[in-house]
């Protein structure tokens, strides 16, 4: 919900009603009418004045494993998606959106093909969450979907600081950066301990320049800088994704490279195959994953292979909403 509209309405209430609403919300509420220690007149009011998300759901989709996709709009009619990944360990982990599209164009993303409306707020970041809370309890978050969050990072951390009401800990908390440097220094001044993950995907700069251009205005070196210094901050280790693009960057020469440009200490790989978006990559096979990853342990750097989630409903960043 609006939380800045609720404290405004309730602003001749009792200062701890503010609070009550929101326990209420952040332990899975689903209107305000389950609010029973809150007066009943007080309840029809801020059904009235307040709307109980700053979203509107457009659509859901649910994956054979579990996962479900929400695609939302603004009030003012942005798109936003948002996921809830299940894992058989019993993690719940949501990926929210920091932006409805993105101004940075990553070739191989479908949000980076789409427009870029906006910034979204700390309320409509929060309402993403709250969206799968009301589903079933949650533990981790990712701001991993449609936006750079670090160009947003005022409301990415106003929301992240409520997060623990609603049971994911900054700990259970990252974020993930295509290397927006300034952001990674003002993260690196934050005191919450947010874990960073840094979208590289590519060894050198010439060939990450092609998949990413944002390269050309941070490259290589000074994005691994800022990643240094936040680890020497922090002492949390930098996770690094690097999608799998056939016949891009998954050759064995590449593997070599990533493990000499990476310091294990600092930094810990993990390989995502690639969820199709309509662009003109394929998708490594997975020989070709396992032979990088053999590779790159051979050299001295640890890494993981991503499990794919919700490759049936789209559900990589952007996709439902490209496609609505």
């Amino acid at each position: 919900m609006d939380l800045a509209l609720l404290d405004e309405t309730l602003a001749g209430e009792p200062a701890f009603r503010a609070r009550q609403v929101w326990r209420w919300a952040a332990t899975g509420a689903g209107a305000y009418d389950e609010m029973t220690d809150l007066p009943a007149a007080l309840r029809e009011r801020l059904a009235a004045e307040v709307p109980f998300s700053t979203l509107e759901v457009v659509r859901e989709a649910h994956a054979s494993d579990g996962t479900v996709k929400a695609l939302f709009h603004t009030r003012d009619g942005r798109p936003v998606e948002a996921v809830l990944m299940r894992y058989r360990d019993g993690r719940r982990s949501v990926c929210v959106s920091s932006q409805s599209g993105c101004p940075l164009t990553c070739t191989f993303c479908a949000t980076g093909q789409m427009r870029f409306g906006r910034n979204l707020t700390a309320s409509e970041i929060v309402d993403q969450v709250l969206h799968f809370r009301r589903i079933e309890p949650v533990d981790h978050l990712v701001f991993m979907g449609m936006g750079e969050p670090l160009m947003n990072l005022d409301n990415v951390v106003a929301a992240a600081r409520r997060l623990p009401d609603i049971g994911i800990t900054h700990r259970r908390t990252g974020i993930s950066t295509v290397g927006w440097v300034p952001g990674i220094r003002a993260l690196t001044e934050a005191p919450e301990p947010i874990r960073l993950a840094l979208s590289l995907h590519a060894p050198e700069d010439a060939l990450r320049s092609q998949i990413m251009p944002i390269n050309d205005r941070h490259p290589l070196a000074e994005v691994l800088a800022a990643c240094e210094a936040h680890y020497a901050a922090k002492r949390r280790r930098v996770f690094v994704e690097y999608v799998m693009l056939a016949g891009v960057n998954d050759g064995y020469a590449q593997a070599v490279q990533l493990a000499q440009l990476l310091d294990p200490r600092i930094y810990k790989v993990n390989l995502i195959p690639y969820n199709p978006t309509g662009s003109t990559y394929e998708g490594s096979s997975r020989a070709a994953i396992a032979a990088f990853r053999a590779a790159l342990e051979e050299h001295g750097l640890g890494a993981t292979v991503r499990l794919t989630r919700g490759r049936d409903i789209d559900a990589a960043c952007g996709q439902l909403a490209a496609r609505a």
